[in-house]
């Protein structure tokens, strides 16, 4: 199995050496940021680490298009730039992917900071790809290619790219959850209040799923760096 592991990044220089660093420790055969235009040293430390860059406009699903199309591995994983991938990560997929049913899936996640609060968000996210078959960006979802090519790549839309396709993929297969653990920064958490920012979360998905669109949602989002 040849691993290609996709970065979408946007003034993550913080975080992205580490997280091309992780990719190639888990066995990744390439690593591709996709850089939004950054300002910051984003793209000159995710080089520094051994990833290729290639770099278009701030649009999360277009920039991890752009890198799938560019990409040469049999198995796409998405990695958000403040996540890191367990050393076992190339093994644990290799491992699922033997059964020809699965065509999809991500991890369980450790976030990066200690209290029930964290905990109980892991078991709960754990709990939405068992029982929805829903993973999330944040849990580094991968993809056999052509399975990825035959769904269009992610949807190119301003927000919520990844639950759209995991929607259209559980028709065809429910997603295996491994056991990683994904390391996950708790920045979002720690910003806005764990409790706060799963309401949030909750409000999102519920008004696209009672119909708004995700242009219309996107205009209530803000980017990690705003």
């Amino acid at each position: 199995m040849q691993l290609s592991v996709i970065i979408p990044a946007i003034n993550e220089a913080a975080h992205v050496g580490r997280a091309v660093r992780s990719a190639r420790e888990a066995g990744a055969c390439e690593v591709i940021v996709a850089d939004g235009g950054s300002s910051d040293d984003t793209a000159t430390l995710a080089a520094a680490a051994r990833a290729r860059m290639i770099v278009g406009p701030p649009s999360r699903a277009r920039q991890q298009n752009a890198a799938g199309g560019e990409a040469t591995g049999d198995v796409l994983l998405f990695l958000h730039a403040d996540n890191a991938l367990p050393t076992g990560a190339k093994a644990q997929i290799e491992t699922a992917l033997r059964n020809a049913k699965v065509l999809h899936g991500a991890f369980r996640q450790r976030i990066e900071a200690p209290g029930i609060g964290y905990r109980l968000l892991e078991r709960g996210n754990a709990a939405r790809v068992r029982w929805l078959g829903l993973p999330y960006g944040d849990q580094a979802i991968f993809i056999r290619r052509g399975v990825f090519e035959d769904a269009g790549g992610f949807p190119e839309v301003p927000l919520m790219e990844d639950l759209i396709l995991m929607q259209r993929l559980r028709r065809r297969a429910w997603p295996v959850l491994l056991p990683g653990p994904l390391l996950v920064s708790p920045r979002r958490w720690q910003r806005h209040g764990i409790l706060r920012q799963t309401l949030r979360n909750w409000r999102l998905t519920t008004a696209y799923a009672l119909g708004r669109t995700p242009e219309q949602l996107a205009q209530q989002y803000r980017r990690h760096d705003k």
